[in-house]
């Protein structure tokens, strides 16, 4: 994409060679990291503080900036009712995506019915301490415990130990208030939006590391597992893989083509991100880059600001075709023999325990363990016959959630009536588009990196071509430009 002048002329920018674009060089550091972890195990193994250091460092943003960019969205907008309804829409939408994942789960492992013939007993099963713990946490894990667990303790905790969940709550509350207080906050609202830019600059600086971080956490990966458990376990890992692409593929397919947009273009317009989390089995160091990429596309920024973020801990996809599956294996493969009543009731209890380790390290066993706690049929010692092949699941699973969290971002959008299909089909297609008066006024140059698509920000001009003007385009813009800072002069 060029830059636009202040003629309203568009200069073409260079096209960057394949060899200068980031995802070409995470890609490099996967497969690095995969021959160093399965040529020299004990090297590979000793990669891990890279893998992690880049993680961390990730992290560390996500919070600052899930919560500036709730804040931001729900301050500047003029009708607190469709920032309400909005939330509504996503959760109901998170239910039924749920429900339909827990059904693909269910329905594979029922058909070829991997755990049969393993007659493991229970009683006999041993759990190392990472797995005991984890029990342990489960085991004393409630269903309604998500609900409580959202009022976090202090305002500062949340950030510390990076509760998305409650970091949501925190921005929606502090959104709402800086929305009431009108034009006396918007030099508030203005430092909200600066901050939003410079925390998408660092983000810039980290994402040149991605490469090495990539490079890391397989290389620690493949050196620590080896091929062993995928041999012993192969068909249980290939089931989960071929029912997750085919909930992405006819699931999450039909609504997009519903939308009238194909899910493959999607998927190839976010080849960055995918990469990224291949590379780091976790979809969070994707969230920035997704919410930007839908901003771009023509989602308005508070609907990407509210739905991603709670996305992330309510609409986990592949998380949920994991416990379903997870759950009757280990039935299957302890001699527990489950009706269809049963496995229904396993499907309602998932729905509220899914949900209450979002965003916990381990929250996948321990959402397992509190289901399987909860029911009182399936002994919970027995998630230590996946134990070992759950490293070879997460990747997957980090990329169906990513891939629900989009697909549900569009479909709330339309839902709206807000979201602009032509503009994302054509943003899709890597068609030049022209950017949004609506977009932020800061993108970090390391976005750059990752998609040509996007442009430098500090080259926006107003719609009217006339960067002078500061009053609304029209008379239907008033209200909204009431909430917007009292200055908003191209930084």
């Amino acid at each position: 994409m060029g830059h636009i002048t202040t003629a309203g002329t568009e200069i073409p920018a260079p096209k960057k060679r394949w060899y200068r674009q980031l995802y070409f060089w995470v890609l490099t550091g996967i497969v690095l990291g995969i021959l160093v972890g399965w040529l020299a195990p004990a090297t590979g193994i000793a990669m891990e503080p890279i893998g992690t250091t880049f993680v961390n460092a990730m992290r560390m943003l996500i919070g600052p900036i899930v919560f500036l960019t709730i804040v931001g969205g729900i301050a500047s907008v003029a009708d607190l009712k469709k920032v309400g309804m909005t939330g509504l829409k996503a959760l109901t939408y998170f239910q039924i995506g749920t429900i339909f994942a827990l059904l693909f789960g269910l329905v594979a492992i029922n058909m070829f019915r991997l755990g049969d013939g393993v007659s493991a007993n229970a009683s006999a099963i041993k759990t190392t301490d990472s797995a005991a713990k984890l029990i342990d946490a489960g085991a004393h894990q409630e269903w309604w415990q998500f609900l409580t667990h959202i009022i976090p303790t202090s305002v500062v905790a949340p950030f510390v130990e990076g509760d998305i969940l409650q970091i949501i709550f925190i921005a929606v509350i502090f959104g709402v208030a800086l929305n009431a207080m009108g034009k006396v906050g918007a030099p508030v609202l203005d430092g909200v939006q600066r901050l939003t830019g410079v925390m998408f600059k660092i983000l810039g600086f980290i994402l040149k590391a991605a490469p090495l971080g990539a490079f890391g956490a397989m290389a620690f990966a493949v050196g620590k597992y080896g091929v062993s458990s995928l041999s012993s376990m192969g068909g249980l890992i290939a089931l989960f893989y071929a029912t997750s692409i085919l909930f992405v593929v006819v699931v999450l397919g039909s609504v997009m083509a519903f939308l009238k947009l194909n899910i493959f273009k999607m998927i190839r317009h976010l080849k960055e991100e995918y990469l990224l989390i291949l590379g780091t089995s976790t979809a969070e160091p994707a969230l920035p880059g997704l919410m930007r990429k839908l901003e771009h596309a023509g989602v308005k920024k508070e609907t990407v600001g509210l739905v991603v973020p709670t996305g992330y801990s309510f609409n986990l996809d592949g998380a949920a075709i994991y416990l379903s599956l997870a759950a009757v294996y280990i039935a299957q493969a302890t001699n527990t023999n489950l009706t269809i009543g049963q496995q229904l009731g396993l499907i309602a209890v998932m729905l509220l325990t899914s949900k209450g380790a979002a965003g916990v390290a381990g929250g996948g066993f321990i959402a397992l363990t509190a289901t399987l706690a909860t029911l009182g049929t399936i002994p919970a010692a027995g998630i230590m016959l996946i134990f070992g092949i759950d490293k070879f699941m997460s990747e997957c699973r980090a990329l169906v959630n990513f891939t629900g969290n989009a697909v549900a971002t569009l479909f709330i959008a339309w839902w709206d009536h807000t979201l602009d299909a032509d503009r994302v089909r054509r943003v899709f297609n890597g068609e030049t588009v022209e950017p949004l008066p609506s977009e932020d006024p800061i993108l970090p140059d390391g976005f750059g990196d990752i998609d040509d698509d996007l442009i430098e920000y500090g080259h926006h001009t107003h719609p009217d071509n006339n960067p002078e003007r500061t009053e609304p385009a029209n008379a239907d813009a008033t209200a909204k430009d009431n909430r917007r800072p009292a200055y908003s002069e191209t930084i």
